[in-house]
């Protein structure tokens, strides 16, 4: 068996969480022997997405579900979907575009670097309104009435990133693009927990969702779902699919792709490179009914100790300490020190990189450095690392001599 220390690597103290640079969240024992159980068998694929689809569609209450190849691919496919529907010529052309709707509203203030995924499939972003707030000139930010007035001929569809301050409220969105026969598809990568949201994001009536499901579910690190409309579902599925097969022969489960709609088999789609393995999807089902059930609330009270652990190991040296405050009883606490630069003789972000230099390496959450503030997320740590990160922390953060 090769190990990280067999090709020169020495593993981290991973105190930034599940941040997909440092290989997502740790996954629970049941999910590890959920995919190597199902590496030693074999099933048709399209078979087995059926049947994700299916508990997919029952823990979200949306209409199905794909496993994907991470949150961002489900945005690739999801867009994919909404640009082609089941016209195979399209699918064959993409992401060439040029001929039908392809354009696919966003806020100005939503646009970031994921949306990368969305103009993979060949779509070309619209920005509609303004941050007026973060630019100083004002008090609006985008409203709903500016995604209508931008609806055009050549609009396919609306991308919505939600987070807990997004704006307009997405039922706003949903309700303007339904008046005009739009689908909406939404980045929800980052919004679980709270679990509650499984469920709640899909019932806005949003036309796709797409979760990651290497972060809070704890599923395999390049997963992800899509979920939503059947129809849509259906064309993302095709489009991702080894189609390598004669249409005499193909005979995919009616509750995942749409045969009677689809008069030929599509050539490999813009999706096959975001391929999903059977113990991929396996694991991530696995980990999915964990995380539905409640089953990783058991954890937060050990995650927390971690915090008061590294709190009461630093409490002497020149930072004040936070344990946050979360917001829904399924999500664990963080910790935030905020490091008085002058005594320490350091800026924070000249501790987080000694701490990375260091060994063992430890990283933390780097989000909030320009405020000289360090965040440790205790989801990746166990109680060898607490103490090692303590004790990182404490070399870092003592004042000169």
């Amino acid at each position: 068996m090769t190990t990280y220390r067999d090709l020169g690597l020495e593993p981290i103290i991973n105190a930034c969480g599940t941040v997909t640079r440092l290989g997502g969240a740790p996954m629970p024992q049941a999910v590890l022997d959920a995919f190597r159980d199902a590496a030693s068998e074999w099933v048709p694929l399209e078979q087995l997405q059926a049947a994700a689809s299916r508990r997919i569609a029952e823990i979200t209450g949306a209409e199905a579900g794909l496993v994907t190849a991470g949150s961002a691919a489900a945005l690739t496919l999801g867009t994919a979907a909404i640009l082609t529907g089941h016209n195979l010529g399209r699918m064959e052309r993409l992401p060439q575009t040029d001929g039908f709707a392809n354009e696919i509203l966003i806020a100005r203030d939503q646009r970031n670097g994921y949306d990368h995924a969305i103009r993979a499939a060949g779509a070309t972003l619209v920005e509609v309104g303004f941050n007026e707030v973060v630019s100083n000139a004002g008090v609006r930010r985008t409203e709903a009435w500016e995604y209508e007035a931008a609806i055009t001929p050549h609009t396919a569809g609306i991308a919505y990133v939600l987070s807990a301050d997004s704006a307009p409220k997405l039922e706003a969105v949903v309700t303007i693009a339904q008046r005009h026969g739009l689908p909406v598809i939404v980045d929800a990568a980052g919004e679980l927990p709270p679990r509650e949201n499984l469920r709640r994001i899909p019932a806005t009536g949003a036309d796709l969702v797409a979760f990651s499901g290497g972060k809070a579910i704890r599923g395999p690190q390049s997963t992800g779902i899509l979920c939503g409309r059947r129809d849509l579902i259906s064309a993302a599925a095709l489009q991702m699919l080894d189609m390598d097969d004669h249409y005499e022969l193909w005979s995919p489960p009616e509750s995942l792709i749409e045969h009677e709609h689809v008069p030929g088999i599509p050539r490999h789609g813009i999706g096959r490179g975001l391929k999903v393995s059977k113990e991929e999807i396996i694991a991530l089902l696995t980990a999915l009914d964990l995380f539905a059930s409640g089953a990783y609330d058991a954890e937060i009270p050990r995650l927390r100790s971690y915090l008061e652990t590294i709190t009461a190991a630093v409490n002497d040296l020149p930072v004040v300490c936070g344990i946050t405050k979360p917001s829904s009883p399924d999500r664990w606490p963080l910790l935030e020190i905020s490091i008085d630069e002058k005594a320490a003789g350091r800026t924070a972000f000249e501790v987080c990189k000694a701490l990375r230099a260091g060994s063992p390496s430890a990283y933390v959450s780097h989000g909030k450095l320009s405020a000289g503030i360090l965040v440790v997320n205790p989801l990746c740590l166990d109680d060898f690392g607490t103490e090692k990160l303590a004790q990182r922390l404490c070399e870092e953060l003592s004042p000169p001599t």
